[in-house]
C-alpha cells in the first residue's frame, strides 16, 4: 500500500476517461484505491466522506464493471465469426469437436485445447452445464483472434 495514496495519480497513470467509462470518477477513484489495498476507512478520510458511502460506491462500481464485462461478452459472441449453437442435452466432451469444426470451416484459430475448451464452456455457462451434460442450450462464440466467449441461449 502507498503511504499516501494519490487517486488522482493512480486515474492519470491508468489513463482514466470519465467521458468513455461506465464509472463515475468517484468509482474510479475507491476502486483504484481499493485495488492498492487502501483501507475503506482511509478512503473515506481522502475522500471526505463516510466508509458507508465509499461501501457503496465500491459496490456500485463493482457492478458496473461487471456488467461492463457482460455487455463486451454479449457483443462479442454477436459478432464473432464463429458461432456454434450446442443443443440441451449433448455431452461436454462433443463441444471441442463442434467448435473446431466450425473454426476450420471459418479459417479461425481456437486458443484452446480440448480439455481448456471444455472446461471453459462449463465455467462460463454456469449452472447450464452439470458434469458432462449441457442442460440448456448455448451459444459458443469464437472471436477473430481466437477469443471463445459462451452464452447461455434462451
Amino acid at each position: 500500500m502507498e503511504d499516501d495514496p494519490d487517486a488522482n495519480a493512480l486515474l492519470e497513470r491508468a489513463g482514466f476517461d470519465p467521458e468513455k467509462s461506465v464509472l463515475t470518477r468517484r468509482q474510479a477513484e475507491v476502486l483504484a484505491l481499493r485495488e492498492r489495498d487502501v483501507r475503506q476507512s482511509t478512503i473515506a478520510d481522502l475522500l471526505g466522506t463516510s466508509r458507508a458511502n465509499v461501501s457503496s460506491i465500491e459496490s456500485s462500481a463493482r457492478d458496473n464493471v461487471a456488467k461492463a464485462r457482460e455487455t463486451v461478452a454479449f457483443a462479442e459472441a454477436l459478432t464473432a465469426p464463429v458461432r456454434v449453437e450446442v443443443d440441451e442435452e449433448t455431452d461436454l466432451y462433443n463441444v471441442p469437436k463442434l467448435v473446431y469444426d466450425a473454426c476450420d470451416a471459418a479459417g479461425v484459430k481456437v486458443n484452446h485445447t480440448a480439455p481448456d475448451l471444455m472446461k471453459l464452456v462449463s465455467d462460463e455457462a454456469g449452472s447450464a452445464v452439470k458434469g458432462r451434460e449441457i442442460r440448456a442450450p448455448l451459444l459458443v462464440g469464437v472471436t477473430t483472434d481466437g477469443t471463445v466467449r459462451v452464452r447461455q441461449s434462451k
